[in-house]
């Protein structure tokens, strides 16, 4: 199951190298697995250093469900392991799970280099799942990079 959500992913993934962006997708899934918002990486194509794909997905998945803001029961899948700031997000969302593949020893927040989302001080602890086809999630970053910088 959890695989099928990270293969969502990886396919909005591929859509934001068509923008210079690099390749990582979001999907938000309702309580019932209803797909209801995706969203790739955009912050060159929006010029806008908070377009990340979990943050776009999040707001559109937002206007649809729930109360407005609150995401409760949902799942957000996503190639890559959340920043920070999309950490942050998911928390004040009240995203019930994160399925991620690549884990990114760089600027993970979901276990690599921090846990924000497991933080026992937070109000609302997601369940974190990672590494789900994570070769296949690297591999979309390895080979945007080989081609980016030289």
């Amino acid at each position: 199951m959890t695989e099928a959500l990270v293969r969502a992913a990886i396919e909005v993934a591929r859509e934001a190298t068509a923008g210079g962006d690099v390749p990582i997708g979001a999907v938000v899934f309702g309580p019932d697995g209803t797909e209801l918002a995706r969203a790739c990486n955009s912050r060159e194509a929006l010029g806008d250093p908070t377009a990340h794909a979990e943050i776009l997905a999040l707001r559109a998945a937002a206007a649809r469900y729930g109360d407005g803001w609150r995401l409760s029961g949902c799942t957000l899948a996503v190639t890559v392991e959340p920043c920070t700031m999309c950490a942050g997000a998911l928390v004040l969302a009240r995203v019930d799970k994160v399925v991620f593949g690549a884990w990114e020893p760089k600027t993970g927040a979901v276990g690599s280099l921090w846990d924000v989302v497991r933080d026992r001080r937070l109000p609302h602890r997601p369940e974190v799942v990672g590494g789900v086809l994570e070769a296949e999630c690297a591999a979309l970053l390895t080979e945007f990079f080989a081609t980016h910088r030289r």
